[in-house]
């Protein structure tokens, strides 16, 4: 990546003083808008309405802390969150923190191919695995494109994003939804049985993605470097502006899904558990041109995420354990499960769900340590946590990690 870490560029103004901060939270948040989100959000505006859009604001907001703490990370060490852990860890702990980050890369990818796939079955009528195989050729031509230099790449993803904003903009235009209702839902904390509880781990899967974690934090660490702690301080504080933007982004898209379903779905007495169902759903209800916005929205956000999951698989090989292979070869490689699920039948959707049970599993083995790390002062200098700061991430973690218990026992037991 190119350094602008000569900061005499200080005397420009505006937007052109901070456009070259901009992009890594981008392609962090596209890991926000990925295809399973799709499937826990539709299911959760179905069956609750508006009752569960306070978790997708509240998942929001542990997000902006969450990326932060990472973005920081790589610009106070130079490092990423991989790296630090195979420097400060056992070599054994090293090895199975990549063994369990490569299986929530796995489920990501996963989620993402099936989502891309999907968006061209709904969109196109072909047959499904026709679908998945024109996805995957999508999915090289962005890394081909990723090959040409980060800003390019950054510049890409950022279109996408916003097709994807748009998709759902005209969607929440066209369902008309209760905005009262939208307004109770984002703000009262509440939840209706142990399946709503369920539902919403789910959703913090789906929203709180542990990849993001790893990555974001290998997107700072060399891009702009700051010779001294001011500089440091004053790349995070830009960097935060770019968080900011572009989780609010990635927040909207998740609450605009929940608010569509449940302003046609959950009004209508309607319960959407699949995509292909939601995608006829909106033609029966608001016309076929709806229902290609979500198509579209669908193809988009798995295409761009399917280029961040093996973005981060590089990441975490290199970062944990010092090995490297060709890039194009993991993307080979994990087309192959969603192609195998595709080709035994399995229901895309339900794939989806339990792709972001799995996710939600993998949030504490990236949370823990970065936080330990960002609360060191001999890791992170001045750019250290402030004690409130580590305490709100600690009960973040803890109320992760409780849910997570919560979601395994109902799973085994229920």
């Amino acid at each position: 990546m190119s350094d602008y870490g000569e900061l005499h560029q200080s005397s420009s103004r505006g937007i052109k003083k901070l456009l070259p901060y901009l992009g890594p939270a981008f392609i962090a948040a596209v890991a926000y808008i990925d295809p399973g989100n799709y499937a826990t959000n539709i299911t959760a505006g179905s069956k609750y309405g508006y009752t569960l859009l306070w978790v997708i604001f509240a998942s929001n907001l542990m997000a902006v802390l969450i990326q932060s703490l990472s973005a920081k990370l790589g610009i106070a060490t130079g490092k990423n969150l991989p790296e630090l852990c195979r420097e400060r860890f056992s070599k054994k702990t090293s090895f199975l923190l990549w063994l369990q980050a490569e299986a929530v890369i796995m489920a990501t990818d996963l989620a993402e191919f099936i989502g891309a796939a999907l968006g061209i079955y709904l969109l196109f009528d072909l047959p499904l695995i026709t679908s998945a195989i024109i996805a995957a050729i999508g999915s090289f031509a962005i890394l081909e494109i990723q090959r040409r230099g980060y800003r390019t790449f950054e510049a890409l993803i950022t279109v996408m994003i916003f097709v994807v904003v748009i998709a759902f903009g005209a969607q929440v235009f066209y369902a008309k939804p209760d905005t009262s209702a939208v307004v109770l839902g984002l703000f009262t904390p509440k939840f209706e049985g142990v399946d709503s509880i369920l539902l919403s781990a789910g959703m913090l899967g789906a929203t709180v993605m542990p990849h993001a974690i790893y990555l974001h934090s290998s997107l700072t660490q060399k891009r702009i470097v700051g010779k001294n702690d001011l500089e440091r301080k004053r790349i995070f504080r830009f960097e935060l502006i770019d968080i900011i933007i572009a989780m609010l982004i990635a927040g909207a898209i998740n609450a605009a899904m929940v608010i569509v379903s449940a302003a046609l779905f959950h009004k209508s007495g309607i319960l959407v558990e699949d995509l292909d169902v939601a995608y006829q759903q909106f033609g029966a209800l608001l016309g076929p041109s709806v229902a290609m916005f979500f198509g579209i929205g669908l193809l988009f956000a798995g295409l761009s995420s399917s280029s961040v999951g093996v973005m981060t698989g590089d990441v975490v090989m290199q970062g944990f354990i010092k090995k490297h292979i060709p890039i194009y070869l993991r993307r080979v490689i994990t087309t192959v499960p969603p192609l195998a699920i595709i080709l035994w039948g399995v229901n895309p959707s339900k794939a989806l769900v339990m792709s972001q049970v799995v996710l939600s599993f993998g949030i504490a083995f990236a949370l823990i340590p970065l936080i330990m790390f960002t609360s060191n002062k001999n890791v992170m200098g001045n750019l250290v946590n402030h004690k409130v700061t580590s305490s709100i991430a600690g009960l973040i973690a803890v109320l992760i990690i409780g849910l997570n218990l919560f979601l395994l026992y109902e799973t085994i037991f229920s």
